[in-house]
């Protein structure tokens, strides 16, 4: 369905305005589905892993993501509100490492991954991503202009699995790179399209607003996970998206 920060200044007047302003694009970007897929590999590194969830093979996968979105429900009041002590964000770095303050206004620091991330998502149509942008645009926009980056809605989508990523890169030639999309596409043709419905938004302790997903009906996330681990063999063992049952 994935940059810059608000600079702080030493004056209590400043560091106010750069706690709104990290608050408000955290909620505003994540909500979003960001290209840099912020949301989604905090929620893998801070709740269980594949590991730790799978081991319960009688649990229909409906009722695993309802015990993880459950968990992370309650981050915020187990560890407060951390993202405004400039911690880290969902990919290792810092709030300045990715958005900065230009004429007052909050922009992206865009970076160059070198190997580009090869990311198998699974993509928002306009006609679901559109109204929750103009939503989110209504309500935030009249209140803080200037302080949010709204990312471009024709780019949400949900991270399903990595071929390479930033903290685990996989090089590969042209040719090696058309191998992993043939294998990506046989994985693809014999999928379900999936139904799904919002079962709740929850504010982690990392200021990240996250939308948490039920699969009505169609092939499950983890099954897609599985299927494309199997095509990728290559690909980094530690995912982004760590927790193959969650749909963000």
């Amino acid at each position: 369905m994935e940059t810059a920060s608000a600079r702080i200044s030493t004056r209590c007047h400043w560091w106010s305005h750069t706690k709104t302003v990290t608050l408000i694009w955290f909620i505003s970007f994540v909500l979003f589905y960001s290209f840099f897929h912020m949301a989604l590999q905090n929620s893998s590194q801070n709740y269980p892993s594949s590991g730790g969830i799978t081991s319960h093979s009688h649990i229909p996968n409906g009722e695993r993501r309802a015990r993880l979105y459950d968990k992370m429900a309650r981050d915020l009041d187990d560890h407060g509100a951390a993202f405004l002590k400039q911690g880290e964000t969902s990919q290792s770095l810092l709030l300045s490492d990715i958005f900065t303050l230009k004429d007052g206004s909050v922009t992206p620091v865009h970076k160059a991954a070198n190997p580009p991330v090869r990311a198998n998502v699974l993509y928002l149509s306009p006609k679901y991503s559109v109204p929750i942008s103009d939503a989110v645009k209504r309500i935030f926009s009249p209140h803080f202009d200037k302080v949010i980056w709204f990312q471009n809605s024709s780019l949400y989508h949900f991270s399903m699995f990595h071929a390479s990523h930033h903290i685990s890169p996989v090089p590969a030639t042209e040719d090696e790179i058309e191998a992993e999309a043939t294998a990506v596409r046989a994985v693809a043709e014999d999928l379900c399209p999936l139904k799904i419905v919002l079962d709740r938004v929850i504010l982690t302790s990392t200021g990240v607003l996250l939308g948490c997903w039920q699969v009505i009906s169609g092939t499950d996330p983890m099954t897609i996970r599985a299927k494309l681990r199997t095509a990728l063999p290559n690909a980094p063992e530690k995912q982004l998206v760590r927790n193959p049952s969650c749909l963000l």
